[in-house]
């Protein structure tokens, strides 16, 4: 049976901020992923899935059930990293970024992995059967519903989120392997909320409508009865557009590497975290580093004010402080008025 091809990413329309959103964490993972607040039927899965295909196979080690990264030697699991240290040539492969799902029923097991405790004692050998994390590595970790997801399952899933690294430790036994993912979160406000502890472990959040302007919502109607009608034929329309995005994005991972942001935009988002009354330095580190990936994302080496602006409109929304029973909201005049000041 022909597998479903997905939806090309470059033709859903608007839903432009979560579309940049997923764009940055996919340039850099290290943001620490994205929350999806919105109603049904506003294209939040869509998108998802659709991400992976925006991206040119990446060579993995062949074999390896973390799909670890051969040109990163201080990213390698245990396995990996023995053989590269004894000068062994790591064999290689080409894969594809996948979406790896995680149902809301899963449990922590299921998610990090387990450990068999009676071979590491009788044979002293460490005895791993991976979990979820482990097929997430290198790729999307998505999670439709997380606000029904445990508490607990969200914490080892942020936790590792920012690490890049899982550790499972059973009876003074541990073992770790690389984690790097990009954590989506998707979830209807109207179900239920996250903890405000958890949501600011998010790096991002946006929060996604349905289409206001007629014209806008005909055209979502004609693209879709389009790609159902005959899929292959409707992908080969966005084929250029959908190339041209993969090769920014992955022009935009090597510019990264070169970004620079001086003393005076640091103050000033420090400046603008103090006013706003934001708790810890999260918000203050995330602005920092989802600036740097929007001004990698537009090829440039330098932060300007604008980044700041557009990185403080996807990172500071969910971290404003609440009160019971009220949303927090951002006052945007405020935010500009701040940074206008610096």
């Amino acid at each position: 049976m022909k597998r479903k091809a997905v939806y090309p990413f470059t033709a859903i329309v608007g839903q432009e901020n979560m579309k940049l959103s997923l764009i940055l964490n996919v340039i850099n993972p290290a943001l620490g992923g994205v929350l999806i607040k919105g109603e049904k039927g506003t294209a939040k899965s869509t998108a998802v899935r659709a991400l992976a295909e925006l991206l040119p196979a990446m060579e993995a080690v062949e074999g390896c059930p973390f799909h670890c990264d051969p040109l990163e030697p201080n990213l390698l699991c245990e396995a990996c990293s023995a053989k590269y240290k004894k000068g062994v040539q790591l064999a290689k492969t080409a894969i594809n970024m996948k979406v790896v799902e995680l149902p809301v029923s899963a449990t922590e097991d299921r998610v990090v992995g387990t450990l068999d405790i009676e071979q590491a004692i009788k044979h002293g050998e460490k005895k791993f059967e991976a979990g979820i994390l482990a097929q997430a590595n290198r790729n999307i970790l998505y999670v439709d519903e997380i606000n029904l997801l445990d508490d607990h399952v969200v914490d080892v899933l942020l936790d590792a989120a920012a690490m890049g690294v899982n550790t499972v430790e059973r009876e003074g036994v541990s073992y770790s392997h690389p984690a790097k993912f990009v954590l989506v979160g998707t979830m209807n406000p109207e179900e239920g909320d996250i903890r405000p502890q958890l949501l600011d472990r998010f790096g991002l959040s946006v929060v996604v409508t349905g289409e206001h302007d007629p014209q806008k919502r005909v055209e979502v109607i004609k693209r879709r009865l389009a790609y159902e009608e005959d899929a292959d034929k409707f992908i080969s329309i966005y084929a250029e557009e959908q190339k041209e995005l993969g090769n920014k994005i992955m022009k935009a991972r090597e510019v990264l590497k070169n970004v620079v942001v001086t003393d005076k935009l640091l103050e000033a988002v420090a400046t603008l975290a103090v006013e706003l009354g934001v708790d810890g330095h999260r918000a203050d580190i995330t602005t920092i580093k989802t600036a740097m990936t929007l001004a990698a994302f537009d090829e440039r080496r330098e932060v300007v004010m604008d980044d700041i602006k557009n990185a403080a409109k996807l990172v500071l929304p969910h971290r404003m402080r609440r009160r019971p029973f009220e949303d927090g909201e951002l006052d945007w005049t405020k935010v500009e008025s701040i940074l206008n000041q610096q």
